[in-house]
């Protein structure tokens, strides 16, 4: 028993060390190619830091890297597998009397807790520096690109009530989970529905009861066009409010999920896209052992029985298939056409339940 315990310990550092590998390859790559990306939107901009631009690149990584950990997962156990099974490492296991389950088992505990960890830490982090990330890139290109040129096609938008009449709100760009905002044009209507002016500023920030809108420009129905320093919109809306039309999902750390949901069912706005997120981190570290069994049932083959290479690129065929379903589950579960917990899990139980029949057609028969 202690030499199949120090083999399972040594399975167990072999998948971990892949899968780390991995992912800080994925991790350097993405960060090289966003940087450019970034240096290339900030070259007409004049006294410009690379170690601004650096840091602003660097902290919206793990963001993006974070939609493609399963995948590091499934590539690592993929490749720890196939290394064991090329240097006879397995045959060596399965003389010791380990069974394919036996020498599974490590990477499967190791998966999930990796999977722990991402939900609980490395989540939270990346909405962090999302956050810091968009606060570095407002200062690099003065909030807005574009000056008070408001783009009416892409942007978010929003429809609010203050004691003035109606408004609607048209931003850029959003930090803070909407409490700050880039690049505005706004509309104004009076309590008949009548349109009032329209005004255009650099940024806006959600204050009690208004908007302070600074750097605007006011665009009257019946007057020529007047510049203010600050300019106030009121506003009924709450922060809560705000966050279901500016924040997305991913910029909610995973802790104020809960409490995110909750607030936003007590006003009666919807949060289906919310739930949904927050099943799918609690679901992530089953994922990546859903993920682990679905390596193992297409790299466990003996580099002598041939059609290693073909095995292994069904497994990737089915990782993606997967991630697909997974993101047409998400959009029905936004949609409210799905329940958020059937369109975070049945992934989850598609990916293990192939990855164990597969497993057990191989082993038994």
């Amino acid at each position: 028993m202690p030499f199949i315990s120090t083999l399972q310990l040594y399975f167990a550092r072999r998948f971990f060390n892949a899968t780390i590998t991995v992912f800080f390859g994925v991790f350097l790559m993405v960060a090289m190619a966003d940087y450019v990306e970034l240096v290339r939107r900030t070259s007409d901009v004049a006294d410009v830091s690379g170690w601004t631009i650096a840091k602003a690149s660097l902290f919206r990584v793990p963001q993006i890297t974070e939609k493609i950990l399963p995948f590091c997962v499934l590539i690592g156990a993929i490749g720890c597998f196939l290394n064991l099974s090329r240097q006879l490492e397995l045959v060596v296991a399965r003389t010791a009397g380990m069974s394919a389950w036996q020498f599974i088992a490590p990477s499967l505990v190791v998966a999930f807790f990796v999977g722990v960890a991402a939900t609980t830490i490395y989540n939270p982090i990346s909405a962090f520096l999302q956050e810091q990330s968009k606060r570095l890139q407002a200062e690099l290109l003065g909030e807005n690109q574009s000056g008070l040129r408001g783009n009416l096609v892409g942007g978010f938008w929003v429809r609010q009530r203050g004691a003035d009449g109606q408004s609607i709100i048209n931003a850029l760009s959003s930090r803070e989970q909407g409490v700050r905002l880039g690049g505005i044009t706004a509309f104004t209507f009076d309590d008949s529905g009548q349109f009032k002016e329209r005004i255009e500023a650099k940024s806006a920030v959600l204050e009690q009861g208004h908007w302070l809108l600074e750097d605007a420009r006011v665009f009257a129905r019946t007057s020529r066009a007047t510049e203010a320093r600050t300019y106030l919109l009121r506003t009924s809306l709450t922060p809560e409010q705000v966050r279901e039309n500016f924040a997305t999902p991913e910029s909610v750390p995973f802790w104020s999920l809960p409490l995110y949901i909750e607030i936003a069912g007590n006003a009666g706005l919807g949060a289906a896209a919310y739930r949904v997120q927050y099943q799918k981190l609690l679901a992530l570290p089953f994922l990546f052992a859903s993920m682990v069994l679905l390596a193992a049932a297409v790299s466990l083959r003996f580099f002598r029985s041939g059609g290693v290479q073909k095995m292994v690129l069904g497994g990737v065929a089915v990782g993606f298939l997967l991630y697909v379903l997974s993101k047409g589950f998400e959009d029905f579960s936004k949609a409210e056409l799905l329940n958020p917990v059937a369109a975070a899990w049945l992934p989850v139980l598609l990916g293990g339940f192939t990855g164990i029949m597969a497993l057990l057609y191989q082993e038994d028969g």
